[in-house]
This record gives C-alpha cells, sequence and structure tokens, in this order.
C-alpha cells in the first residue's frame, strides 16, 4: 500500500536523490576530460533559462534529467582518452555504489535503509542504461554503443564530428540565442 512516507520517499528520490546522481554522472565526464586534457569544460544541470553560472558549473531553472557535460576540444585524441570518457561516468558511478554498499556494511554509515536503497537504485540504473549498448533518440548512441564500437571496431559511431558531445562554446551562443527570441516573443506578448 502506498503510504505518506512513500510519497515522502518520492519527493526525496525526485528532487534530492536523483539530482545529485545526475551531478555525480556528469562529474564522471568532467574529472574524465580534465584528465584527458578537454578545454572551457562546463556541466549543465537542467534545461532552459539559467539560474546560475560559476565557473564550469551552470545549472537551469527545469527539472535536472535534461543535463550533460560538454568541452570545446581535446588535447589527446587517442583510442584511450574517448575511451575514458565514455566511461567516466560508468566508472564514477560503480564506484560511488560500491563504496556505499561497503560503508553500509561496515556500518560507518547510517542505516537509513529506504534512502540508501533509493540512492543505489539509482546509481545502478545510470550504471546500466549508459552501460549496455543501444541507440538512444533520433539513433545516436549511449556510451554503451559507443564503447563497444570503439573496442570491437576501434571506431567511432558518435553522431558529431569533433568533438563527440557538443561544444561548450556552441551551447553557449545557442543559449543567448534561444534567450533572446524568447524575451522578443515575451515583449510581443505583452508590451507595456
Amino acid at each position: 500500500m502506498f503510504g505518506w512516507t512513500d510519497f515522502l520517499f518520492l519527493v526525496v528520490s525526485l528532487f534530492i536523490i536523483l539530482p545529485i546522481v545526475v551531478f555525480i554522472r556528469e562529474l564522471g565526464y568532467f574529472i574524465a576530460g580534465v584528465v584527458v586534457g578537454a578545454k572551457n569544460l562546463r556541466i549543465t544541470i537542467g534545461s532552459g533559462p539559467r539560474l546560475i553560472k560559476k565557473g564550469p558549473l551552470d545549472i537551469r531553472r527545469h527539472y535536472h534529467l535534461y543535463s550533460w557535460f560538454s568541452y570545446d576540444r581535446l588535447e589527446q585524441r587517442d583510442k584511450l582518452a574517448y575511451l575514458f570518457l565514455y566511461a567516466s561516468p560508468i566508472l564514477i558511478n560503480v564506484l560511488l555504489g560500491a563504496g556505499i554498499i561497503l560503508l553500509l556494511d561496515r556500518e560507518v554509515l547510517p542505516a537509513v535503509e529506504e534512502f540508501w536503497d533509493r540512492f543505489l537504485f539509482y546509481i545502478f540504473f545510470y550504471v546500466l542504461f549508459d552501460a549496455v549498448p543501444m541507440k538512444m533518440v533520433y539513433g545516436r548512441p549511449n556510451n554503451g554503443l559507443i564503447l563497444y564500437e570503439m573496442l570491437r571496431y576501434g571506431k567511432r559511431v558518435d553522431t558529431n564530428k569533433e568533438p563527440f558531445l557538443p561544444s561548450t562554446s556552441e551551447i553557449e551562443e545557442a543559449y543567448q540565442k534561444d534567450m533572446k527570441e524568447l524575451q522578443k516573443e515575451l515583449k510581443e506578448k505583452h508590451p507595456k
């Protein structure tokens, strides 16, 4: 039976646990980007109008599920650099999940079973979602398919020429353009 406690944990899952797991996933890309020499790194959390932009962190107004990592170019363009970059969200979530399980087993973390069960569920959901090779929206490959094709055939299968991910500069230009168009539409609908 779904009760008030379940509803509370659903809200906690959606607005606390899931955003943290999404941020950690993107942080995996960011750390790998630093290691392989990516330039102009950015983690964007959410979509729509910008709330905060501080250094490489860009937080948007609308829900956090649509989040991404971007960069302009890589210093290292070898196969190993791309493998590491695309494996990084999987690796960071596996390491974090294993670490939490170990800390819970050793009773280092407080045993809030419902919280940790949901936290680990989302961590390993993203691992599965990233690791199983498949095509995503518009036929784009997920990380698992990119890694599989590169390991098996030694080729890239992403839809971008370079870099794999949309560049930070291109994203910023598109964002500024969209915000200007939105402001123009609002002025037309609500003239003063």
